[in-house]
């Protein structure tokens, strides 16, 4: 068996004499930095009815837990540009790779935009900048505008891939003269314009219907505690919650865009932001769920808001890797606590950030925007390097398809793992070894059982029909 000194399967001899027990082969792909094996499917692994094999990791899918979303990055603006400076039928082989659902495709299945622009824009923008002194409360004047030139026709050339790709859209700022310091960077919306903020947003999703482009979920506001990057805003609890209560629930009720409102954006430390606004049951009507990146506290936070409020719905939408990434340690830590830690603490989704750098990881804006932001992949020209979120991001999104739901088992030592029930039927066991040392364990799924010896630092993804 190729690679027979990084996942062996053992199986007594005593499987060979039970014959009237019928063995079952389960697929397995594997990254192990440490051997240079990148997201490579191995030969098929056997599982048998081996009642001499106690299981080390006990699969049940009759334990059901949180429907999945997808998997994914932001397509920001700067990843549109990279993407567009490439030639078209090269541009296209790296959308199917990331979007397609064939053999080579890593069948990304969610994305996050910015809602005008992000941090990692050439310039900042809103979709309603105003001379001073001019006025325009209705919001005559919208417009998609610098979109139109990057963002959209990427879109596009993605929904042709794949039509049922699922998005979210986030702002990092109003348009400035709706802030009290005038603006791009920092400030908060003042209350006199939350009525025509509603609106912006409103607008927004019926200009994207407009090109095509259904906007499945908003949230509120991008990190809104954060009003040190440029873009940004400081939106406290109680604003979100009344902006929510009083304007932008009501504005997407009375238009009937079906779009979800998603709260908070931010990091799992301050799980009390979205609570407490949850905790208003006229607030709470409108929210769909809240939203969580990694930059503080710990991901186990999440149930803490799910146990709260267990019938609205939790999501992870951002983590970076800072270039020039470090495959070994970065596969351990989001792997850890992302792909296996956020969807343990029921999250529907889990997005890195962003989609594509490149080598001069530009652009990004001025007072505040990423400088060290690295993308799945780096593109140069033509050529495309393979980065740590990429490989992350497929062990799952290849495989555990939307619609699946997460469903339980253990957890032994150094041993991190989450299972999924696809809705074909097969069940996909994403593992870790965060140890330096070979783990020998076994593994139960249904009535089949085998024993696995893992290297130190690999990731596998297991599917089994």
């Amino acid at each position: 068996m190729k690679h027979y000194f990084l996942l062996l399967i053992l199986i007594s001899g005593s499987l060979y004499s039970c014959t009237n027990l019928i063995d079952q082969e389960a697929e397995i792909w594997l990254t192990v930095p440490s051997k240079d094996i990148l997201f490579q499917q191995q030969e098929n692994i056997v599982l048998s009815q081996n009642p001499n094999l106690e299981p080390t990791i006990l699969i049940d899918d009759q334990m059901r837990f949180q429907e999945i979303e997808g998997f994914g990055f932001t397509l920001s603006q700067g990843s549109a540009m990279h993407l567009l400076g490439m030639d078209k039928d090269k541009r296209k082989e790296l959308l199917l790779e990331l979007f397609g659902d064939g053999k080579s495709d890593i069948g990304i299945s969610y994305l996050r935009l910015s809602i005008a622009a992000s941090d990692l824009n050439e310039t900042v923008f809103s979709y309603h900048d105003l001379e001073e002194g001019e006025s325009d409360p209705e919001l005559t004047k919208f417009d998609l505008g610098p979109d139109r030139e990057d963002v959209i026709p990427i879109l596009k050339e993605i929904l042709e891939i794949n039509p049922n790709i699922t998005l979210m859209a986030s702002p990092w700022s109003p348009p400035a003269w709706m802030k009290d310091n005038n603006d791009t960077r920092g400030g908060s919306l003042l209350p006199e314009n939350y009525g025509s903020y509603a609106l912006y947003f409103v607008k927004y999703i019926q200009q994207m219907k407009e090109e095509g482009i259904h906007i499945d979920a908003i949230t509120v506001q991008n990190e809104p505690l954060h009003p040190g990057n440029n873009p940004s805003l400081l939106m406290l609890a109680e604003e979100q919650r009344d902006f929510v209560k009083n304007h932008l629930g009501p504005k997407f009720e009375e238009y009937e865009l079906g779009t979800k409102i998603i709260l908070y954006d931010h990091n799992a430390d301050r799980p009390d932001y979205p609570i407490s606004i949850m905790n208003d049951q006229e607030a709470k009507k409108y929210v769909h769920g809240s939203a969580f990146h990694l930059y503080g506290g710990e991901i186990e936070a999440l149930s803490d808001v799910h146990q709260t409020h267990p019938d609205r719905h939790i999501y992870f939408t951002e983590q970076w890797i800072g270039a020039p990434g470090n495959l070994p340690e970065d596969l351990i830590w989001h792997t850890k606590n992302l792909t296996i830690g956020a969807t343990r603490n029921w999250a529907r989704t889990v997005l890195e950030w962003n989609l594509t750098s490149n080598p001069e990881l530009t652009p990004f804006t001025d007072r505040g925007g990423c400088s060290r932001c690295l993308g799945a992949v780096t593109i140069d020209g033509n050529e495309v390097t393979r980065n740590p979120a990429y490989y992350i991001i497929a062990h799952a999104s290849k495989f555990v398809t939307p619609g699946s739901l997460r469903i339980d088992s253990n957890v032994p030592d150094s041993i991190p793992n989450v299972a999924f029930l696809r809705p074909d039927g097969k069940i996909v066991t994403l593992l870790l070894n965060e140890s330096k040392e070979v783990k020998t364990f076994s593994i139960q799924t249904r009535n089949y059982v085998t024993q696995v010896n893992l290297a130190g630092g690999a990731v596998a993804t297991v599917i089994v029909d």
